[in-house]
């Protein structure tokens, strides 16, 4: 019996952005389905990367974002040298990111040029923005020889799950597994404000759907307390407020129970996507045709006013109108048509 391709992905720091290599996984899998693949990632990604059933083993990355650590580095390259690997592909494209695959003597490493990579990444690629416009055609495209037309169909991430854990989380935070319709709501977005759809249309969206019999769920970590702590309070309590009291693993199985999803911009939006739910994506400073939710059960709502978008933390004319302008009656509609789609499917 031969000896499955080996390969070493090197993965990023973010959850939208792992998410997306997720579509990398797949095409490596469609192209050599007895390849094996391992995943060298930041902790907080491990429950993730459980749900992606191309991975073989995920391996925790013991540095911090923007952490140097090259005896760190060196050592671990070294740990992984027994391991054989045929060929590793660096997604982030930073130079201390390609250190371990080079000190783990890996013979093939793929990657783009990044911070002047060459010689560390042997299989050095030249990023053309125009030809790869989005962030998961970038990566795929390395799970490809240079050169090769990526397909028209790139695979679209998708997150396996299990109704023993849904359970488990289901109980461990007291929620009822009935058949009342709920919708899951995430109002956080890690780069800032101008991401952020206001907690009084996010309100005025929950209070809509609880007065129809929905439960509704909020969805988000520490830095999303206070925002949810707002919209619980304008719907009176009735929210289910679960941000900072869940673990990723949970909110996936959460997620997966949902009958629809709100989200902005965020990690959560594209978890949202690759669970196959529908999906309403709301965008403000940043631009949905860089890094859309990959699915085909999504709704993108965005003003794509004049001034957007900014890629700004803050609204930097102070008015913040590709948010506070999109009304929470059309993110409602928005809702309803995913729904009576589905249910013609």
């Amino acid at each position: 019996m031969s000896t499955p391709y080996r390969i070493l992905v090197i993965g990023p720091s973010w959850i939208g952005d792992m998410m997306m290599a997720q579509s990398l996984f797949m095409l490596l899998k469609q192209n050599n389905p007895d390849c094996c693949i391992d995943v060298l990632a930041p902790g907080w990604s491990l429950p993730l990367l459980v749900h992606m059933p191309e991975v073989s083993e995920a391996i925790r990355s013991p540095f911090q974002h923007g952490e140097a650590g090259l005896r760190q580095r060196y050592l671990l390259g070294k740990s992984l040298r027994g391991r054989h690997y045929d060929q590793a592909v660096i997604l982030p494209n930073s130079m201390k990111s390609a250190l371990v695959p080079y000190w783990a003597r890996i013979p093939l490493r793929t990657g783009f040029v990044g911070e002047m990579r060459y010689g560390l990444v042997n299989d050095a690629r030249k990023l053309n923005t125009d030809a790869l416009p989005k962030t998961v055609m970038r990566f795929t495209s390395l799970g490809l020889p240079a050169r090769q037309t990526l397909p028209e169909n790139i695979p679209l991430p998708h997150l396996a799950t299990n109704e023993l854990d849904i359970s488990a989380s289901l109980d461990t935070l007291n929620l009822a597994d009935t058949h009342t319709p709920v919708l899951a709501l995430c109002p956080g977005a890690e780069f800032g404000p101008a991401k952020q759809w206001p907690a009084r249309h996010l309100a005025t969206l929950a209070n809509d759907r609880l007065d129809q019999g929905w439960q509704v769920w909020l969805l988000g970590s520490d830095k999303d307390v206070d925002i949810c702590a707002s919209i619980t309070s304008s719907t009176k309590g009735r929210c289910k407020n679960l941000a900072g009291k869940t673990e990723l693993g949970q909110v996936i199985d959460l997620m997966s129970r949902a009958t629809a999803i709100v989200s902005n911009d965020s990690g959560l939006m594209h978890i949202a996507a690759a669970l196959d739910k529908p999906l309403v994506a709301i965008y403000g400073s940043s631009d949905p045709d860089f890094t859309p939710p990959l699915s085909n059960k999504v709704e993108i709502l965005s003003l794509r006013l004049s001034c957007s978008p900014c890629f700004k933390r803050k609204c930097p004319l102070g008015h913040l109108d590709c948010l506070n302008k999109l009304e929470p009656e059309r993110v409602s509609n928005a809702i309803d048509l995913l729904l009576e789609k589905e249910s013609n499917d």
